[in-house]
């Protein structure tokens, strides 16, 4: 399962950044890497067994203790 997260991930970078390199989209090059190391990151926590929690718990926090608006 590691090899086929891995070989998936490398083929979109494969795939993606040297279109970026080659119009030299520098800051999207940027945004880029942040979100795509983000995720390999947490999808490879996962396929390592990690629990990993969910983000409704945070956006339910911000929502209504920060933001104060109900939803309900």
């Amino acid at each position: 399962m590691l090899l086929l997260l891995i070989s998936a991930f490398l083929g979109v970078a494969l795939y993606e950044v040297p279109s970026l390199i080659r119009n030299k989209y520098w800051r999207e090059l940027v945004v880029f890497s942040v979100f795509f190391s983000f995720t390999f990151m947490l999808a490879l926590l996962q396929t390592l067994g990690f629990q990993i929690p969910s983000p409704a718990i945070g956006v339910d926090y911000l929502v209504e203790d920060i933001l104060h608006i109900n939803y309900r």
